[in-house]
């Protein structure tokens, strides 16, 4: 009965929908188009591609692919420099959550014409950017439908959130297709970033019966297919799977928020530069392990959508169980040992708690969280 909104782009779903970019870019009224990219989608041929959809239209563009993985604060800006220095309208973002997110904030410099770091929060975007139009090239940020925005401060070495409904994408374009160039390592990464999506937008506090849909959804999905896909990456009825329960996940958080693994991700990727859904994989468990007691309910319906019949057992074996389950399921998908094995220095425990604590996805987690309890957890995962 609480009041709860829900937002999301207009979506076009299937085979050939990244084919439909010239026609919403002409809907939209654009003249010329700033294409948001990396060099890995530019390598994989989906530039190319996109590239002559908008010349057979009539459609000008111009690319800018100096996006890495945990985008910059500087990359936005040059981002910004070049789209009004070219007297671009519109942007269309293919890849990744790395470019997707740094078109995002692209757009909010170039309209509102301050620092990206600026905008960090929730609500704090007073003009709307241009038109974006994004064709996701993996399945797991869900940065194509979703109202969040992740930029890496590189001077405090933290990523940054930046959470409006004026960087929710005008439409999102999302083919399976385009995923099936992904490797091993990339599919389990994006894979474990969307669960761990669906995880914490279920036990989130802001949680709601639309959300709760799309999360559960999203668990039953990736839990059959992700182990599947990382023994057959060619299959692409199980990609597709993939990105159906990206695209879930997606609509849960991007309405309910997410949580601790969240924020704790996002202290690690930006002081260390790691990967982000490898750093989700390597917390989740831990996170579960935290926040069982305060939403033992909720996770046990996560467990009936991963497959497993628990409600005869005590609680400490619950939590036992499903923590067990995600051990092994990252391992089936190749995602093991621990944050020091990652990079991760017991000296940099403190520093990163104390980034993970101001993150805004602490504010939706089930159960409060101090400083203490971010090192101590850290410190399991260790």
């Amino acid at each position: 009965m609480e009041l709860r909104k829900f937002v999301a782009p207009e979506i076009v779903y299937g085979i050939g929908a990244r084919d439909m970019a010239a026609r919403y870019a002409h809907n939209f009224g654009g003249r010329k188009v700033l294409v948001v990219t990396d060099e890995g989608v530019i390598r994989a041929g989906w530039v190319d591609a996109l590239l002559a959809n908008l010349r057979e239209a009539g459609l000008s563009s111009t690319v800018f692919s100096d996006v890495s993985p945990n985008p910059r604060d500087s990359q936005v800006m040059a981002g910004a420099e070049l789209f009004l220095r070219e007297n671009c309208n519109l942007i269309i973002a293919i890849g990744g959550g790395s470019p997707m997110d740094c078109a995002k904030g692209i757009g909010i410099v170039s309209y509102n014409q301050r620092s990206i770091l600026d905008f960090e929060g929730v609500d704090e975007v007073p003009i709307p950017g241009p038109p974006l139009i994004c064709i996701p090239t993996t399945a797991g940020s869900a940065a194509d439908i979703s109202q969040f925005a992740i930029i890496n401060d590189t001077r405090r070495k933290v990523k940054i959130a930046i959470i409006s409904k004026t960087v929710v994408p005008d439409v999102a374009l999302i083919d399976p297709v385009t995923t099936t160039t992904k490797d091993a390592y990339l599919t389990a990464c994006t894979g474990m970033d969307a669960l761990t999506h669906a995880f914490e937008a279920y036990v989130s506090n802001a949680a709601s019966s639309i959300t709760d849909l799309h999360a559960l959804e999203a668990i039953r999905i990736a839990w059959r297919a992700l182990p599947a896909l990382f023994k057959d990456l060619k299959n692409l009825d199980l990609r597709n799977q993939m990105m159906l329960a990206c695209m879930h996940a997606g609509l849960a958080f991007s309405n309910a928020s997410l949580g601790i693994v969240h924020a704790m991700a996002h202290s690690l990727g930006g002081y260390l530069d790691l990967a982000h859904g490898e750093c989700n994989a390597l917390l989740l468990e831990f996170a579960v392990e935290y926040n069982f007691d305060q939403a033992s309910g909720r996770y046990l319906d996560i467990a009936r959508a991963m497959g497993l019949d628990l409600a005869a057992l005590p609680p400490a074996e619950q939590r036992a169980e499903i923590i067990q389950a995600l051990r092994q399921f990252r391992r089936q998908v190749g995602i093991e040992g621990s944050l020091h094995e990652i990079g991760v220095s017991m000296s940099d425990l403190n520093a990163l708690a104390g980034k993970a604590v101001h993150d805004p996805c602490i504010a939706t987690n089930p159960k409060p969280v101090q400083l203490a309890n971010i090192e101590e957890i850290y410190g399991r995962a260790f």
